[in-house]
């Protein structure tokens, strides 16, 4: 069991074997896609310059369910399912029609309504089938905890679960992308899990997000061989969304239910933990989301509309080749979400350090090209 309440080997098997069966699942899923003649077109705003097979998403939600049905059988983990807990039952099958309404666009482009209420539908489910922001904490004063009723939980989780979805299927536009940065805020609400369950010696609640978490960082480790540049498979917007909505299950369910007062920090940015940890985890989507959202509208566009000024984009136009974008994303995500984490597992003074060393660093490099020419071109004269 790891430490007292934390079942270390038991999720690191559940990690182990999402990654397994999505790798061999993601190979089967390319030869029938390659076999029937299902090779997406490249399209306008792509970067890539080869037909590459998609359906990613396939194989992806393939490992997810046997590492859930694995949890399942073991025994340290059986809190984090009915009848103890509605969650997993609730994130699969809104995976299920997250997964299958990716599918459909992937197969015949799905306009940008028919997804969006394909998206509300899979996030409702999730919020009617047991999985909800039930407690909502605000920071005024010395703090209080909103008790929310079923129909603000279900308007609070849906608007989250969408809004978490479109910035992790904006963001999927390098090859290993969205899977590198699923895997990362996976880890970081993986993390953090660990720490309620240890903290707490083995609280039901955490039990949930810690599976979800597991099962999505073994999913993104497992595509990800097959889709790190040259890209073999696209995960598509089956694969992405899927992504999206388990970032949002997992955040949802870490930081969703937890009462402050019980969670026994006197410190304010460890008080806000669950809080910073979700929303560093999803940061650079998100803000990657807002972005074109703002951008889009102030052109008279559709926020919907497809472009090439999302933040990658913008870092390939500094100079950055494709490998290095994708990695200096992983970076950035890196430094804000287990920046964040770590205000729960050490003193905050040794945390706020080491978050100022690594954004400092991680900002160097990502200015290295234009640094680069501002020092050639000076020698050049």
């Amino acid at each position: 069991m790891g430490s007292a309440g934390v079942p270390l080997r038991e999720l690191g098997l559940v990690l182990l074997s999402a990654a397994i069966f999505t790798y061999i699942t993601t190979g089967i899923v390319r030869s029938a896609m390659v076999r029937s003649g299902r090779i997406g077109e490249i399209r306008q705003r792509d970067v890539h310059t080869q037909p590459t097979p998609r359906m990613g998403g396939i194989a992806m939600f393939t490992g997810f369910i046997v590492a859930v049905y694995l949890a399942h059988q073991l025994p340290a983990l059986t809190r984090g399912f009915a009848p103890v807990t509605p969650e997993m039952n609730a994130v699969i099958w809104a995976g299920f029609v997250i997964v299958t309404v990716g599918v459909l666009d992937d197969l015949y482009e799905l306009d940008a309504i028919t997804k969006l209420i394909g998206q509300i539908l899979g996030s409702v489910l999730l919020s009617v089938l047991g999985l909800s922001w039930t407690m909502l904490y605000v920071p005024i004063n010395e703090g209080m905890t909103l008790v929310l009723d079923n129909f603000q939980a279900t308007i609070a989780t849906t608007l989250f679960t969408v809004a978490l979805i479109n910035a992790i299927n904006f963001v999927d536009g390098l090859d290993g992308l969205a899977a590198g940065l699923g895997m990362i805020a996976g880890l970081a609400i993986l993390i953090f899990s660990l720490t309620v369950l240890h903290d707490q010696g083995g609280a039901v609640s955490a039990y949930p997000p810690a599976i979800i978490a597991a099962a999505l960082v073994g999913i993104c480790a497992g595509f990800l061989p097959h889709n790190f540049e040259p890209s073999r498979i696209f995960m598509g917007d089956s694969g992405s969304m899927l992504i999206g909505l388990l970032l949002a299950a997992a955040a949802t369910s870490a930081s969703g239910k937890i009462t402050m007062n019980l969670y026994g920090a006197a410190d304010i940015v460890a008080l806000l933990s669950p809080f910073l940890v979700v929303m560093a985890a999803i940061f650079v989507p998100m803000l990657d989301l807002v972005l074109a959202v703002v951008r889009r509208l102030a052109q008279g566009r559709s926020p919907f509309a497809a472009d090439k000024m999302h933040l990658h984009h913008r870092l390939l136009s500094l100079g950055h080749s494709q490998r290095k974008v994708v990695l200096l994303l992983y970076l950035w995500v890196s430094v804000v979400a287990l920046g964040a984490v770590s205000f729960s597992i050490i003193p905050a003074k040794v945390a706020i350090l080491g978050s100022v060393v690594a954004i400092v660093l991680a900002a160097l490099t990502t200015f290295v090209p234009v640094l680069a020419r501002k020092s050639t071109g000076r020698h050049a004269r």
